[in-house]
């Protein structure tokens, strides 16, 4: 791109602080009108609550601040393509996207889309999905080249499914091949996908494994949507009322950049609110399964829920304090008092617990709501606490610029 390009890129930037999710929901609208058959490869649930649009415009405004220099976005691209590769996207989808982009920042600017404007625009897209294309390809090379790995849609038969909960059900999933099942990083998720007959789409969701890794399955641990017809439940709740042992699903190989640091003996901090503890139980399992060789490193358990009906894997929890003499648990329900140690009436707050968990040398999880994660990354930052040590997960698109 020659200089001139660059800053006609750049000059966009108000328009997109300003108008672009406008931008996208069109670019989406768009997209689906000409190519339908993407409806089976996007999370239609996300489109009707806005949250793949917002996210799409996040994106699209953070490279064209820093066009100069896209290397400073490497942290977004991996997440970005760990999401990608987890629904399969293939250079080809990226010719696609591209072809609609432009055409709807042409139609939405209008006469302000001078030619110029448009070429710039698509040698910047060019450019950026040759990035993002180029860094999943090695992801896929990645997942390929690990025992039992693969890429694309691989089918795994539901072998046990077990109430956790109220609202939460595990899924134990062998693959039906008999074959190897591939390691993973605690933390990481799986894509699942199943035909809906309501929409008259296959759909995939992400989900966190909620075990560690093991060998020989995948567990996903999954929230009933009570009374939700929206798409963004049906998934799951097609799973609760119609997913049992002997059937079959679809599954990408494991993915995601939110995982355990295991470099260093440092104490963990999980924080977690309702479902949002899965991806810290398949940490918490692996570092009481494997302590790490420097030593062992203390634990904080801090969970909230509304309940102790709805609250899953409690008595996992306690079983591994028991045995586990590093781990402290904290639990918060918000509709009712406990007679049990550690644990309060109400939402999580770290305030309370502060002298325990402000230490140095420390990691923090948390997981959950984008509430509950900006409530809790804030009152840490506020502490002190260096915002490298931070790690968060939000479940969906990313729509979080936090660190």
């Amino acid at each position: 791109m020659t200089t001139d390009q660059i800053q006609l890129v750049k000059s966009t930037v108000p328009i997109l602080k300003e108008h672009g999710v406008l931008l996208t929901s069109h670019f989406y609208k768009r997209m689906f009108v000409h190519n339908p058959e993407l409806k089976h490869v996007f999370n239609m649930g996300n489109q009707q609550n806005s949250k793949q649009q917002t996210a799409l415009a996040m994106a699209v405004l953070a490279y064209a601040e820093h066009i100069e220099n896209p290397a400073v976005l490497m942290p977004a691209v991996d997440h970005i393509g760990h999401k990608h590769t987890s629904l399969d996207i293939r250079p080809e989808h990226y010719a696609i996207v591209g072809q609609h982009l432009i055409a709807s920042i042409s139609e939405v600017l209008g006469d302000a889309a001078s030619p110029e404007l448009l070429e710039a625009w698509t040698l910047a897209y060019q450019q950026l999905a040759a990035i993002m294309s180029g860094h999943e390809q090695k992801i896929y090379s990645q997942q390929t080249a690990k025992k039992g790995g693969w890429t694309g849609w691989r089918p795994f038969v539901v072998c046990e499914r077990v109430k956790e909960s109220n609202e939460i059900t595990s899924f134990y999933l062998y693959p039906s091949d008999g074959g190897d099942v591939a390691d993973y990083l605690p933390g990481q998720y799986i894509s699942l996908r199943l035909f809906l007959p309501e929409l008259n789409l296959l759909q995939p969701r992400q989900y966190s494994i909620s075990c560690s890794p093991n060998g020989k399955y995948y567990r996903i641990s999954v929230k009933r949507e009570a009374g939700s017809k929206h798409p963004d439940g049906m998934i799951s709740n097609r799973l609760h009322d119609h997913i049992y042992a002997g059937d079959i699903v679809e599954l990408t190989a494991p993915a995601g950049s939110f995982v355990l640091n295991k470099q260093t003996p440092s104490r963990k901090v999980f924080i977690s609110g309702g479902v949002g503890q899965t991806p810290l139980l398949s940490m918490l399992e692996d570092i009481v399964a494997k302590p790490d060789t420097q030593g062992v490193p203390p634990v904080t358990w801090i969970h909230g829920c509304r309940s102790e009906q709805v609250h899953a894997f409690k008595d996992k929890i306690a079983e591994i304090c028991t045995s586990y003499k590093q781990l402290d648990q904290h639990i918060f329900y918000e509709n009712e008092q406990s007679p049990a140690k550690n644990h309060y009436q109400g939402r999580v707050e770290l305030e309370i617990l502060k002298n325990e968990i402000l230490k140095p040398e420390t990691d923090y999880y948390i997981c959950g709501p984008a509430p509950f994660i900006s409530k809790h990354y804030e009152f840490l930052i506020a502490n002190g606490v260096p915002v490298e040590t931070i790690h968060f997960e939000e479940f969906g698109p990313a729509s979080l610029q936090l660190n």
